[in-house]
């Protein structure tokens, strides 16, 4: 069953992208505090995840911390080396944390796994957008389909 508005946030071990390397962290200590804002890729360097999704939150961050978002994170299943290339190639700086769920445990612990397969992908996450304040989910925002109509940064920012 896939994580609902007032669900906590689960915590489990994610890896992020740094200079010395992947870095271990948890979604409970990157999710937990503050608010958040939260939106989940099929996969770095893939087509609308790159030319609209992660670019869209880039271009907005400043206007979500203007309005009270303290991180705002992307997670994909991919693993923390091609989560860095991509973050290095959309020239996210430090305007989104990228986190790599590359076994997709947290995917798995949020029910919004996707099969991939027929796309030679394996199991992948759904695209969403969640708001999290204290690592409480208080508004979630799953794409219907395959595009990227209700959880764009704009969308989100409508929400806040």
């Amino acid at each position: 069953m896939a994580i609902a508005v007032g669900d906590r946030i689960p915590d489990v071990e994610v890896k992020t992208p740094s200079a010395s390397g992947p870095a271990t962290a948890r979604t409970g200590d990157v999710l937990g505090t503050g608010k958040v804002v939260l939106f989940a890729v099929p996969g770095a360097f893939t087509p609308t995840c790159s030319d609209y999704h992660l670019p869209g939150f880039v271009l907005r961050a400043e206007e979500l911390r203007d309005r009270g978002v303290d991180t705002v994170a992307c997670i994909s299943v991919n693993d923390a080396f091609v989560m860095g290339a991509w973050g290095e190639q959309q020239n996210v700086g430090e305007s989104v944390v990228l986190l790599a769920d590359g076994n997709a445990e947290f995917t798995e612990a949020v029910g919004l796994t996707m099969d991939g397969s027929g796309f030679g992908l394996g199991t992948r996450s759904r695209r969403y957008a969640a708001i999290i304040e204290d690592g409480l989910v208080t508004a979630l925002f799953v794409e219907p389909g395959g595009g990227l109509v209700v959880s764009s940064a704009d969308a989100v920012l409508a929400a806040l």
